[in-house]
């Protein structure tokens, strides 16, 4: 592994990214696969250590463990903490926008590129959460640079990504439905399902998704936004859900009590960790083996990463949403992007996410024109594991694991909902995630 800080501009080594590199432990490939997670500000690092990176150490572990799902039996990962203002990166926070974080990023890859003798090989970008604006503006900006020696970027992969209104058709719009489904782990009584219910009719969402969340639907959906605080039932079942299950975790909402410790000190929004554990990327030890910078404080999630306020959840990024015009690009230039989203995660609801899809333009259409009814089914023999988990022998992985969610594939585009998976796909099914990746690679053409 490489790991290290890395100048966005060679001449100014005032401002850097952060980054973890590694080669893949399987036969050599000309391609670098990319590893951003969201927030904003929330650090790479939890991807590298807690998703998909060759050693874990999750929620309620004490020690780290070989991942047999690590992206790195595949591919070259390189998992990068941006923009600046994330974890041990370093300098001033001057992006304003998308644009400026992707020439930021830009800047940074070619140096590293360069550095280790990097080129002609393909791109994949790839993260979660908000990291759905990172990647999309990433990718365009990558096919504005004309540069495929350094820039070919040849797909993308986004888990429950923020990609259109995050505050509006990706939480609101489709909570009721959410928490009827799956009231069997949330536990709300009977009256207050009704009050829900009710909301959602007289507040027009019932009848939103009735007309919007088809296939296709009539067409563009009027710019959203909560007018009337009566109506907020998202915050509403935020709250109650605490009510019932003091331990709530809206990342993934079969969680129950006791709350897990986290090595990464980050695991609900409750920096939770067992008395004595310090944040592991804290220890000065750990940040010398990992040549970071001694001096700063590392926090799973920071900033502010913007220089001003507003935006998606107050950040300060009034970027326009991705589905409007540079997801599009991406999906038309490399016919290769998957997104997918956990059914058990809260923060970002698959049918929200399926909303903002049907939303889209891409190719000359709009949205997706079927609904998406064919089953993921993970089995033994077509999953082609790399060497490190033949090596490791775990017992109990070597059985099928069954139907785990649902795919659809049109115009360029792959969806999936992956069932029993929360927020962090790469954590809570990384059977299902490692499949993912072998669609964006080429290795699979059905998931």
């Amino acid at each position: 592994m490489y790991a290290g800080l890395m100048p966005i501009d060679m001449s100014n080594t005032s401002r850097a990214l952060y980054y973890v590199f590694q080669p893949t432990v399987d036969a050599p490939v000309d391609e670098i696969t990319v590893w951003l997670n969201g927030g904003p500000g929330c650090s790479s690092l939890e991807g590298f250590f807690q998703e998909n990176g060759r050693f874990v150490c999750g929620w309620g572990q004490y020690t780290p463990t070989v991942n047999p799902y690590s992206w790195v039996n595949l591919t070259n990962v390189l998992w990068v903490e941006q923009p600046v203002g994330t974890g041990f990166s370093i300098g001033s926070v001057t992006a304003n926008n998308e644009a400026d974080v992707a020439k930021d990023f830009n800047d940074f890859f070619l140096n590293f590129q360069q550095t280790f003798g990097i080129k002609n090989f393909k791109v994949f970008l790839t993260g979660e959460s908000y990291a759905g604006r990172y990647v999309s503006y990433i990718s365009a900006a990558m096919l504005d640079r004309k540069d495929p020696v350094h820039f070919n970027i040849s797909g993308a992969l986004m888990f429950d990504p923020v990609i259109g209104n995050y505050e509006w058709e990706q939480t609101i719009v489709p909570i009721v439905p959410f928490a009827v489904e799956n009231n069997n782990v949330l536990g709300f009584n009977a009256s207050f399902l009704t009050q829900l219910q009710k909301l959602d009719k007289t507040c027009g969402f019932a009848d939103f998704r009735k007309k919007y969340l088809t296939f296709p639907p009539p067409g563009k959906q009027p710019v959203g936004g909560l007018t009337n605080l009566s109506c907020d039932i998202y915050d509403m079942v935020y709250t109650a859900a605490y009510a019932t299950n003091p331990c709530f975790n809206v990342y993934g909402v079969a969680g129950q009590c006791p709350l897990q410790s986290d090595p990464l000190g980050y695991p609900t929004g409750l920096q939770y960790s067992y008395p004595g554990q310090p944040i592991y990327f804290n220890r000065t030890d750990v940040k010398k083996a990992m040549h970071a910078p001694l001096e700063v404080e590392w926090l799973e999630c920071k900033g502010p990463v913007f220089t001003s306020s507003g935006g998606p959840e107050g950040e300060g990024d009034t970027s326009p949403d991705p589905i409007q015009s540079v997801l599009p690009r991406v999906i038309e230039a490399t016919n290769r992007v998957l997104i997918a989203n956990g059914a058990l995660d809260m923060s970002i609801l698959t049918d929200g996410t399926l909303l903002a899809i049907q939303n889209m333009t891409w190719l000359g259409k709009l949205s997706f024109q079927s609904q998406p009814n064919t089953s993921i089914v993970i089995t033994l023999p077509d999953l082609q594991y790399g060497p490190t988990f033949e090596a490791n022998g775990s017992p109990g992985f070597e059985d099928a694991q069954g139907t785990m969610g649902k795919q659809h594939f049109e115009r360029g585009l792959m969806w999936a909902e992956t069932y029993l998976s929360g927020h962090m796909q790469p954590q809570f099914q990384p059977r299902s995630s490692y499949r993912h990746l072998q669609w964006l690679l080429g290795h699979v053409e059905i998931l």
